[in-house]
Formats: C-alpha cells, sequence, structure tokens
C-alpha cells in the first residue's frame, strides 16, 4: 500500500478520535461540573532503513482535559457546593479516591454526604463526611468547613493533581489523577451554589464542523486514490 494511504488512514482513525471527543462535550453541555476535553495529535517520522523517504505519520491518542472554571449557578440547595477557582472535590469510588468538581450532594441513609452516582464525598483527611439526621439548620464557611447549629461536623477536602496533564476522564465528571493529588490550601467553596459544565456549545459546534471537513478531505483522497490504483492494476493485467 502507498505510504501516502498509510498516513492518510492514521489521520482519519485520529480524526474520528476528535469527533467523539467533540460530540462527547456537546452532550455534556448540560452537565452539572463537567469538564470538556480535546484531543492532542502528535506527529511520528519513521525510518524506511533508506529504501524509501522517511515517512512522517500524526496519531491523536492523547486527550487533554479542559480545567477552565465554567459559571456558577445559584441553587439554595443545602449540599450544593462550588468550587470557586482551583481545587477538587474528591470522592471515594470502588476503583479508588477520585477527583470531580461536580458538587450537588445528598445525604445517604447513613448521614454520608454523596454524589448522584452513590459516591462518598472525603474531608481534608480523606474520610467521608457525615452529617446526622437530626444535624438541623446547616451552613458552611468559604474554607469547606461545615456546621449544624454552631456544631462543626467536618471541613470538606479540596485536592489538586499533582501532574494536571495526568488527568485521566474515569466516567461521567470523574477523573483519575495518575501523577497523586496533594491538599489545596486557602480554597473557597460556596453553598447553594453549583458549577456548570465549562463546554461553550457553539465553540464545539464550529469545531465539528471542521474536524467533519477535514475527514471528509480525506476521504476524498483515499477515493481517489482507490480509483488510481484500480486503473493501473486494471492497465496492466491487459
Amino acid at each position: 500500500m502507498d505510504n501516502a494511504i498509510y498516513a492518510t488512514l492514521n489521520r482519519q482513525s485520529g480524526l474520528m478520535r476528535e469527533m467523539q471527543t467533540v460530540a462527547n462535550n456537546i452532550a455534556n453541555v448540560s452537565t452539572t461540573g463537567f469538564r470538556k476535553e480535546g484531543v492532542i495529535f502528535a506527529e511520528y517520522v519513521a525510518d524506511l532503513d533508506g529504501a524509501e523517504p522517511s515517512l512522517s505519520m500524526a496519531n491523536g491518542d492523547a486527550r487533554q482535559v479542559n480545567l477552565a472554571q465554567g459559571p456558577l449557578s445559584q441553587t439554595g440547595g443545602t449540599f450544593d457546593f462550588a468550587i470557586e477557582g482551583d481545587g477538587f472535590f474528591m470522592v471515594e469510588t470502588p476503583q479508588g479516591n477520585q477527583l470531580t468538581r461536580a458538587g450537588s450532594f445528598t445525604p445517604s441513609p447513613e448521614g454520608e454526604l454523596v454524589t448522584q452516582d452513590g459516591y462518598k464525598l472525603l474531608d481534608t483527611g480523606g474520610t467521608p463526611i457525615t452529617v446526622p439526621n437530626d444535624a438541623g439548620n446547616v451552613g458552611m464557611a468559604q474554607d469547606g468547613t461545615l456546621s449544624a447549629n454552631g456544631v462543626p461536623l467536618g471541613q470538606i477536602g479540596l485536592y489538586l493533581p499533582t501532574d494536571p496533564n495526568g488527568l485521566v476522564h474515569t466516567g461521567g465528571t470523574r477523573f483519575k489523577a495518575e501523577a497523586g493529588t496533594e491538599p489545596m490550601e486557602g480554597g473557597k467553596i460556596l453553598q447553594g451554589y453549583v458549577e456548570e459544565s465549562n463546554v461553550d456549545p457553539m465553540t464545539e459546534i464550529s469545531r465539528m464542523i471542521e474536524v467533519q471537513r477535514a475527514y471528509e478531505m480525506g476521504q476524498t483522497f483515499l477515493d481517489r486514490e482507490d480509483e488510481r490504483i484500480r486503473s493501473v492494476v486494471s492497465t496492466l493485467s491487459r
């Protein structure tokens, strides 16, 4: 197969991944705490042992998480929390502790604050936060300290990934920090607010159109190459 076809097929594969990523961003434009993602293309040059010129290939395998803050929406919910600035909530999952910016929590029957998926919210020491069912009026200071009628209940932990580029999307609005996490000092949490998705739908739709056009150009090239090869084979076989 011609090297140009190999390179084009490689590019088409990366464009398909980018299209899937953009479509996922658009689908989550209204998902609380969602972080949009992008695909990173990297060029690799292969040495063909001098038999032919080197071959340049582009792979689009890596994803990048956009950490820009989304707009804050006021809900008035007692257990709706929004982080202003950097930092993540940490939740306990069967796959280990993970990070999220989605701050809509509810008390479980045991009084532990959990996500919509049932994962426990952790405090500054990595322990689930518990709010007694008879706690009464629950308030929160901006440093994440929860209290009921003036009695402290615990402090919501804020964490930072050691390597922001090492965040891996595990599902929904959760991320795994492959390089580990560290506690964040001086964070600010607002009660009665949630952070909306940071996806700009108009930007993503424009990007989807660009990717679609690039993919169609690659497909047109492949179709023409196929016709050329068929024509050459037909001529040589006469």
